[in-house]
């Protein structure tokens, strides 16, 4: 396994966020998570990345404990997040943009001196290509689109080859055409990343929940099944779905 969890739990204030018993995610696996707000999903994706640190319980990556590691150390290790605002620095064009993100050195040593190689222009090419931000690579990223501010930041994610792939919200606030496409663009990331996709679309869920969807609900493990398996979950409908009534009878 890529990921395992177990007895995983945190309280703010005394209420309780979390408390996943187990969740496990195999490598090149794309896991798709919904539940209503409060059910403690970003909760999740923050204890993954290291951005909180549980009360108890073990998170195991790559059969390494990593619970309560700094943000730094989880990185590096191979977990990248993107958030659900997207958070690339306006001012700097679109390569800018990317070559920052590769991983290399960033002492103030190797800053000075560094001259982009062409295995690294390549590779950024290579992800813009990916992303599908070729032809706007030259132009300044505070120009873009919404959706392409968050290919372009998924892609700053990519470049720092991580194993796991952890993606809040990706489809808020795009178009339709924006949606699908970044449906496709995670569809074949996941043929060389593990991804968690926390998501509210349903439409957008059923486009990339190819295997397993996780439903949590206030912290909890509700159920696990096939899309088609939790659309039709009563247990789903009446915690969750139903508020999306619109959006099921559309699909």
């Amino acid at each position: 396994m890529l990921l395992s969890v177990n007895n995983l739990a945190v309280s703010f204030g005394g209420v309780h966020a979390l408390s996943l018993s187990q969740f496990s995610l195999r490598d090149k696996e794309l896991r798709v998570i919904i539940g209503p707000n409060g059910a403690g999903k970003s909760t999740f994706l923050d204890i993954l990345c290291g951005r909180t640190k549980p009360d108890t319980g073990e998170v195991l990556f790559n059969h390494k404990p990593i619970a309560g590691m700094t943000e730094v150390s989880i990185a590096r290790l191979g977990i990248g997040r993107k958030f659900q605002q997207p958070s690339v620095f306006p001012g700097l064009t679109v390569y800018d943009n990317l070559l920052l993100a590769a991983k290399m050195k960033k002492d103030i040593l190797s800053s000075l001196f560094f001259r982009p190689s062409q295995l690294l222009k390549a590779r950024i090419h290579e992800v813009a290509e990916k992303i599908g931000l070729t032809k706007v690579l030259s132009s300044i990223a505070g120009a873009l689109s919404h959706g392409q501010k968050q290919w372009l930041e998924i892609g700053i994610v990519v470049l720092q080859d991580p194993k796991l792939l952890l993606i809040d919200e990706p489809a808020a606030g795009m178009s339709d055409e924006e949606t699908y496409k970044t449906g496709e663009l995670l569809l074949e990331l996941s043929n060389n990343h593990g991804i968690i996709v926390i998501e509210h679309d349903m439409k957008f869920v059923q486009q990339i929940a190819r295997e397993r969807v996780t439903v949590l609900e206030r912290g909890k493990l509700l159920v696990e099944g096939s899309f088609n398996d939790i659309r039709n979950d009563q247990r789903v409908i009446d915690c969750y779905l139903g508020r999306n009534s619109t959006q099921l009878e559309n699909l």
